[in-house]
């Protein structure tokens, strides 16, 4: 069938990321047993209507095709034909499906489904016994994305996948050094090496008879059957073609056959989200070691960005707003995939009626607010946050109607407060400092949001400013010049740690005399106990970049993701701990391999690298306007490119001149006092 080129499929936004969500995260197995999360999973709406009015000069016919049973009205008169006579009609189709989305796609000559439709869940439309509708629905712009064949509905959606070979195979208890692939004549227990953290489908050729699988991010785990976070049984009675494994996270693959059981090559399909080369970030500089940790950096996001930006692709595998907020902003600077931003943003948030923080944790909650304000930023989207703005507001609600009589956020029995996860005592009850900079910052995103949509909500900007000031004369310490860590039991909790102390700085609490004096007193004091994740070095290093370290940043970068490759590291982890060695690094959770070794936190330098290095930074949403504020640090030179919503923005810099090239948008290049103005096409080039 010939496709009308601006027809495409649409759903009731939202219901295809929840829908979605719901699949990607009760894919998470801990040793054979499926492991689903622990919050709230929304469903999607069964019965959606979808609307649109036309004006056609002369009837016309239309095809409809749709994922699940529909009706046809014209006009609030049902139809069984697809003819639309010529005038002006108002069309509604009603999709009712219990298993996936109600989805529609509609083409003609001039009539098609896109965005320009209106769909509701409420249908509050009733037929009288003359054919004559009464009543409205609450309608709302519909949601879509590129499926733009009929053929391909929403629930077809899938990664894109490409076949891979071990590098090597080896009989653990044997000659650790015998080459055995592609596979041995006898069947033995064999340690598959595909090289590096890798993700996707385990296939097995030829199988007859019973395979035990057991997967490991190192070889030991792979081989330690006991313990080994993730395993399989494979089992086939007929021989030719392959048995495919369940998707999973792995470098090594152990398999064991019982007695009888013959089996042909062992491969796998590398699952991927397909990305433009054309329109990726890059960064290369004179230091090999950061070039290096910049690949795997990149690499890592690679992995962790799926249907959804996910936290670590072997243990977790679930979306966590925390882990997603980095995610953004690193994919701002690396792929630029807003698709994926929206979707992880809807498919965190879920339905109303909210009745738990997002992901249970509340700082999670705040973060999720202040992710569509740095969408915004980054991409222009303003019909996004128009889209999101509701379900902002009733999560705002929820958050208010738990603040304790100082109307501050306090945890409840049902929350969990994260931060971090410490190597030091530090207690996470009471009124937390760094909880309420992050609620601040949420109720300020509140206010800018709906100025932003002309929203008379100047209650939220009041609410943030008092609150502002709140933390200021409950926390502060002019003596300790540091904001103390928490309220417990009606007493101040005088431990200081960096992370409220950091979050001041980042969410723009303190002036400028504050900051330096946060800076000496918590930060570069060697007192205060250090971070050891890379969740909070992400938050750490941009403080210190603020203050312009970028010397001592780059050799942190070297020092912490250096020593992660320097233990072997293929991806970077979800925690670090220089002072462990050898299986020391894979525990965690009181688990010998509970660590995450691919996880999605843990690749930060790609966006500090291309923010403060690079030195790009929108100043006007969507890079209407930006700057460029490069930085040798002391590296002889660097050079990378840095994606927009509308092209690339290519910067160099030696210790001679800079160089950038921006192929949209009004930009500006800055070194020291001199400001360039850079013209979309144009290179501009500042000598030093």
């Amino acid at each position: 069938m010939q496709e009308n080129s601006k027809a495409t499929w649409i759903w009731y936004p939202g219901d295809f990321e929840v829908w979605l969500g719901n699949i990607f995260n009760n894919r998470r197995t801990e040793r054979g047993a499926m492991f689903p999360p622990f919050w709230k999973q929304d469903s999607h709406y069964p019965t959606v209507e979808f609307t649109t009015t036309v004006d056609i000069e002369e009837s016309e016919d239309i095809t409809i095709v749709a994922e699940g049973h529909y009706n046809l009205a014209v006009d609030g008169k049902l139809q069984t034909v697809c003819t639309i006579p010529a005038g002006r009609h108002r069309l509604s189709i009603k999709v009712w499906n219990q298993a996936t989305p109600p989805a529609l796609f509609v083409s003609g000559r001039t009539i098609h489904s896109d965005a320009s439709w209106l769909t509701t869940y409420e249908d509050k439309i009733w037929i009288d016994e003359n054919g004559v509708a009464h009543g409205s629905g609450i309608y709302v712009p519909v949601g879509s994305w590129n499926f733009n064949n009929s053929d391909m509905p929403p629930s077809q959606f899938h990664l894109e996948r490409r076949e891979q070979c071990p590098v090597v195979a080896t009989i653990p208890d044997g000659d650790c050094n015998a080459t055995l692939w592609p596979k041995l004549k006898e069947p033995s227990g064999i340690l598959y090496d595909f090289g590096c953290e890798t993700f996707g489908y385990l296939k097995v050729k030829d199988l007859q008879g019973t395979l035990r699988v057991y997967y490991g991010e190192s070889r030991e785990e792979a081989l330690d059957k006991e313990h080994c976070e993730t395993l399989d049984v494979l089992s086939c009675g007929v021989g030719g073609g392959f048995t495919v494994a369940s998707s999973k996270a792995f470098r090594f693959v152990y398999i064991e056959p019982e007695a009888g059981t013959t089996y042909g090559d062992v491969l796998m399909d590398y699952e991927y989200a397909l990305h433009d080369p054309q329109h990726s970030g890059s960064f290369r500089c004179s230091d090999e070691l950061l070039n290096q940790i910049w690949y795997v950096a990149a690499y890592t996001m690679d992995l962790t960005t799926r249907e959804f930006f996910m936290d670590g692709i072997k243990r977790d595998r679930w979306t966590w707003s925390g882990d997603a907020i980095q995610s953004y902003l690193m994919n701002y600077y690396l792929r630029f995939d807003s698709e994926c931003v929206k979707r992880t943003i809807r498919q965190l948030r879920g339905k109303d009626p909210v009745t738990a923080h997002v992901n249970t944790i509340m700082d999670y909650t705040f973060y999720w607010f202040k992710s569509i304000l740095d969408y915004y930023n980054y991409t222009g989207d303003v019909e996004f946050v128009r889209e999101m703005w509701p379900r902002m507001v009733t999560l705002m609600d929820y958050v208010e109607g738990r603040l304790n009589g100082q109307g501050m956020a306090e945890g409840q029995p049902d929350d969990w407060i994260f931060v971090d996860w410490v190597d030091f005592p530090m207690h996470k009850r009471g009124t937390l400092c760094f909880e309420q900079i992050l609620f601040m910052k949420a109720m300020e995103t509140m206010a800018t949001c709906a100025k932003l949509l002309n929203i008379n909500k100047s209650t939220y900007r009041v609410k943030s400013e008092e609150l502002r000031n709140k933390i200021k004369q409950i926390f502060w310490s002019y003596e300790q010049k540091a904001y103390f860590h928490a309220i417990e039991d009606g007493v101040m909790n005088r431990q200081i740690t960096k992370f409220p102390n950091m979050f001041a700085i980042l969410y723009g609490m303190s002036y400028e005399e504050e900051r330096k004096e946060i800076m000496q007193s918590v930060m570069l004091n060697p007192d205060i106990p250090a971070i050891t994740t890379p969740y909070m070095r992400f938050y750490e290093l941009e403080t210190l970049l603020i203050d312009e370290r970028h010397e001592q940043v780059l050799q942190e970068i070297r020092d912490y993701w250096g020593g992660m490759l320097r233990e072997g590291a293929t991806t970077f982890w979800e925690k670090y701990v220089p002072t462990e060695s050898g299986t020391q690094h894979l525990a965690m959770y009181g688990r010998p391999y509970g660590k995450s070794l691919c996880h999605a936190w843990g690749a930060s330098p790609i966006y500090l690298l291309g923010k403060y290095y690079l030195g790009v930074r929108p100043t006007k949403p969507g890079y209407e306007e930006f700057e460029v504020w490069p930085s040798l640090g002391g590296l002889d030179w660097i050079e990378g490119d840095v994606p927009t919503p509308h092209g690339m923005i290519h910067v160099s810099m030696d210790h001679h001149q800079v160089t950038v090239c921006a192929t949209e948008g009004k930009g500006w290049l800055i070194v020291g006092n001199r400001k360039l103005q850079i013209t979309p096409g144009k290179p501009v080039v500042m000598t030093i």
